[in-house]
């Protein structure tokens, strides 16, 4: 595999963590209110719970714990960017990509067949929005991040923070 195409995956996983991070800031709400949290017996038994679940980790900078929600080339991509970071550099860096995300919109799941779903997140930042398709596949009980479209840009018109008269 490419050095460029492990990157365009590593940035995928990167941007699945924004939207999880998003995803979990848009349930808690505003910045007063006291942070989501899943509890360790909390199942993984949907898409989106799992996406939470991964916010919670890459906040916290909890990198086994983020890399344990993913699968297949998915989950390969990041160990090998682990390895090359190291540990503690790469939670750094989990934990600083959720700083500029203000909030998601994610859509309902959509279920390929009976392991595999797919939906749509909408990143919001300050200045731009971005969509992306994120895949998981249901191994077990459990909900894991397969794969990551690339994100796409998307118009806004009102940016994020703008007083409304």
């Amino acid at each position: 595999m490419s050095k460029e195409r492990k990157a365009q995956l590593i940035t995928l996983g990167v941007l699945a963590t924004v939207f999880g991070l998003v995803v979990a800031r848009r349930v808690v709400g505003p910045a007063s209110a006291p942070p989501y949290r899943f509890t360790q017996t909390r199942s993984l038994s949907t898409p989106q719970e799992t996406i939470y679940q991964m916010f919670d980790f890459a906040r916290e900078g909890n990198v086994r714990a983020y890399l344990a929600l993913h699968t297949g080339e998915m989950e390969a991509l990041l160990r090998a960017a682990i390895q090359e970071q190291g540990e503690a550099n790469f939670a750094k860096y989990l934990q600083q990509t959720s700083g500029p995300v203000k909030g998601i919109a994610l859509q309902q799941p959509e279920l390929v067949h009976e392991r595999l779903s797919r939906l749509r997140v909408e990143y919001v930042y300050q200045d731009r929005n971005e969509a992306q398709t994120v895949y998981l596949e249901k191994l077990g009980e459990m909900w894991k991040i397969s794969r990551v479209d690339t994100a796409q840009r998307i118009p806004t018109l009102v940016p994020y923070g703008t007083p409304v008269p």
